[in-house]
């Protein structure tokens, strides 16, 4: 076969395989809910983000949150590395395989003038240096539980520091330098050395706007909403994260215990002996039916199943307790105090 018909043969494969790769399913770039065209720093941030969400420590027993995390990291190993992002937006997921298998420009690999274009000489990994990080900020929510039933949104005012251009220059990523020193014919002592750099001087400002908190179904006390690298700033590092820490407000009528939801209604006693027919409006406002034909006796609690508050990230819900307060009369004539012990002697 001519060179060139197979370079063709070779080339149309590996865009088949592509196509057959987006339609089968969520593209990397749908699974980090960014968009194709997204920089290096946007993949990041939405990995964090989803990472945190879906990590199995906070969803356990969950499969699909699993699934999820495993999806995420999955994409993020791709679209982090500028050389793998490359061969999966020309020739997707099957592009990445044939060049694990031919080990980048290894034996197998350089054989078309295509694969030396995208596949590249491959790379060596950076050892990850530890950088400095700004303290995380976390901010008390009060969320009502009509947006823990249903999912909702706050926007909060936030103020913080922030770095601008100062005149001037500074001393900036100082390292410490190790250099050997000859003491006598010989011997040489080791000596550390720190170096800096000159970098524009910056200051700090403080800025105020609006930011927007998306409380999820279901969420606990306790539970974060993170906003990563939204916390304090760290001159020559990282700006720490920022969380609002949710709260349940008190609500007037439901009471929250963990995925069960606590009320309490009042009848008379009239209802009590003989049964009543009665709706009481849910968090989402749909009506729930809590009558019945029997009697109620005073501080009775009934369970009604799957009433409770949506469990997070899951199908399933908790369950309403409503207790019944029996309202006594303040006081009855000698009529109706003979007629009540006619009926019930």
């Amino acid at each position: 076969m001519a060179p060139s018909v197979r370079r063709g043969l070779l080339l149309f494969v590996f865009l088949l395989s592509h196509v057959l790769c987006v339609l089968g399913g969520k593209s990397y770039y749908d699974v980090l809910q960014v968009s194709k065209g997204a920089s290096d720093e946007q993949i990041k941030r939405a990995y964090r983000k989803l990472a945190l969400k879906y990590h199995p420590d906070k969803n356990q027993g969950n499969e699909e949150a699993n699934k999820r995390f495993a999806e995420i990291n999955n994409a993020y190993e791709v679209l982090s590395d500028s050389e793998k992002r490359n061969i999966y937006d020309r020739y997707g997921e099957e592009g990445l395989k044939q060049h694990a298998a031919g080990g980048g420009r290894g034996p197998g690999m350089n054989i078309q003038d295509i694969f030396n274009e995208f596949f590249g000489t491959g790379h060596q990994e950076d050892q990850e240096e530890s950088i400095p990080k700004g303290d995380d900020v976390i901010i008390e929510l009060d969320a009502t539980l009509e947006d823990l039933y249903m999912g909702g949104s706050l926007k909060v005012w936030r103020e913080k520091n922030v770095i601008k251009p100062a005149p001037g220059k500074r001393r900036c990523n100082c390292r410490n330098e190790v250099y050997h020193r000859q003491i006598a014919p010989g011997m040489f002592q080791q000596m550390t050395e720190q170096v800096c750099e000159q970098c524009p001087n910056v200051k700090y400002e403080r800025e105020g706007y609006f930011i927007t908190v998306d409380i999820e179904k279901g969420m606990q006390d306790g539970q974060d909403v993170l906003f990563y690298e939204d916390g304090e700033p760290k001159i020559d590092g990282e700006a720490g994260d920022l969380k609002f820490r949710i709260r349940t407000a008190p609500h007037e009528r439901f009471r929250r215990e963990g995925n069960d939801l606590h009320t309490t209604v009042t009848i008379s006693l009239l209802q009590a002996l003989v049964g009543f027919e009665k709706t009481i409006e849910h968090l989402d406002e749909h009506p729930l039916e809590i009558g019945t034909k029997g009697i109620t006796k005073p501080k009775e609690v009934r369970k009604f199943k799957g009433e409770g508050m949506p469990l997070h990230l899951s199908t399933k819900r908790g369950d309403l307790y409503v207790t019944f307060e029996v309202l006594f009369p303040k006081s009855l004539t000698e009529d109706q105090k003979n007629k009540i012990k006619s009926v019930l002697s």
